[in-house]
């Protein structure tokens, strides 16, 4: 699938410069394992590196002004003058890639001619974040060609910039740190504040992490963020007020959350409730992937689902009716919604003997239920953006 895609964009780079490209690069797409809705809560998060990739072919063009991109999947190109100050345009996708330009010009490092083709295996609105694959793996090829020495943590940091400034999406910091920091078999528990990590190995041996798309965005997904961060905030501010002495929303416990119950309201006591209990269970699935605890793991998800659908009330009936279908399959350990919630993909724990029967129940009942085709997503956790050489990965 790698090697497809690599030729493919090779194939676009050559017929639309007419020339060969220098070097290719792979920036993938993520998943999140655990630890929705916690980036703004001083909770953890848990995601990996996948092996759906952004693929850049790119070639350096001395004593050139312009750099050029070649969308392959759009069938559109777009040129801008390296020297000028860069603004957002119509084109949506150029945006992520003007944004990141724009950051590393302000930081006054020097860039030259470039001519870049680019296509993709992930699938675009599925919630496994191609936008911060495109922002990170430019940055990623600036910095290498370029030798701008930035850390990796810059990079991701450009990355979640570009989208802010140029796109207008207030994101998190967990998609650009999955793309740039991810490595094979490893998950990565993220502090979104300090950005501190650790990794721990994903042993789930024997077992497969497969996305089940519901093809369904609700279009009350901004406005419902939007509300619940409100629910969390009421429920943080009359916390401080009455705890001053807790730094950090993940270090109240439950008894002081119970204290405060009568006076936020029961809406704001739910947030709270589930964003402490997924806190607590981010650092307990850490724990049980790196152990091969995979039945417990399972159960992790399943009470992720459920705080989502109940607490947080994020879900859809899509969604829920898939997992609860999904959880009724032989070999199934855990299923739940994945992302910000209102629709999108869940993600499932499915043992491999099991995994071919399991899809092709689940898309026979959903489409019976909703007349709506499931798409399915088979991941393997991944390394992050790399170039590409001679069959290998070169850091």
């Amino acid at each position: 699938m790698k090697e497809k895609l690599i030729n493919h964009t090779t194939e676009a780079f050559q017929a639309f410069f007419q020339s060969e490209p220098e070097s290719i690069f792979l920036a993938p797409g993520r998943i999140n394992i655990i630890g929705e809705h916690v980036d703004y809560s001083d909770g953890f998060v848990l995601p990996a590196a996948i092996d759906k990739y952004i693929c850049f072919a790119v070639k350096k063009v001395d004593d050139s002004e312009t750099c050029t991109f070649f969308a392959k999947d759009f069938n559109e190109s777009f040129s801008f003058n390296i020297y000028q100050k860069q603004t957002p345009v119509s084109q949506t996708w150029v945006n992520y890639l003007l944004g990141v330009f724009n950051a590393v010009q302000e930081r006054e490092k020097k860039i030259g001619g470039l001519q870049i083709a680019f296509s993709s295996t992930i699938p675009m609105g599925s919630g496994l974040s191609s936008s911060a694959a495109l922002e990170c793996g430019f940055a990623f090829i600036l910095n290498h060609i370029f030798d701008l020495n930035l850390t990796k943590k810059e990079l991701a940091l450009i990355g979640q910039k570009s989208e802010h400034t140029f796109v207008g999406v207030k994101c998190g910091i967990m998609d650009q740190f999955a793309s740039v920091f991810g490595k094979e078999h490893q998950v990565i528990m993220l502090d979104c504040n300090s950005l501190e990590h650790r990794y721990f190995e994903a042993n789930i041996e024997g077992y497969s992490l497969v996305l089940f798309d519901s093809c369904v965005k609700h279009t009350h997904l901004t406005s419902g963020y939007n509300d619940r961060r409100k629910d969390v905030d009421n429920g943080k501010k009359v916390l401080w007020e009455k705890f001053p002495e807790i730094e950090k929303f993940r270090d109240f416990s439950f008894s002081m959350l119970d204290a405060v119950r009568a006076e936020i309201g029961e809406t704001s006591y739910k947030r709270c409730l589930y964003l402490l209990k997924e806190i607590k269970r981010v650092e307990k699935a850490a724990k049980a992937l790196s152990e091969g605890d995979v039945e417990y793991l399972g159960q992790l998800l399943i009470e992720t689902h459920s705080g989502l659908s109940t607490e947080f009330e994020v879900s859809s009936d899509e969604l829920d009716f898939m997992v609860k279908e999904t959880l009724k399959e032989n070999g199934v350990l855990g299923s739940r919604i994945m992302g910000g919630g209102f629709g999108g993909c869940s993600i499932n724990l499915i043992k491999d003997e099991n995994v071919d029967e399991v899809i092709k129940n689940i898309s026979t009942k959903y489409k019976a239920d909703f007349d709506i085709e499931m798409k399915v997503y088979r991941v393997k956790i991944s390394d992050g953006i790399n170039e590409y050489k001679r069959n290998e990965f070169v850091v």
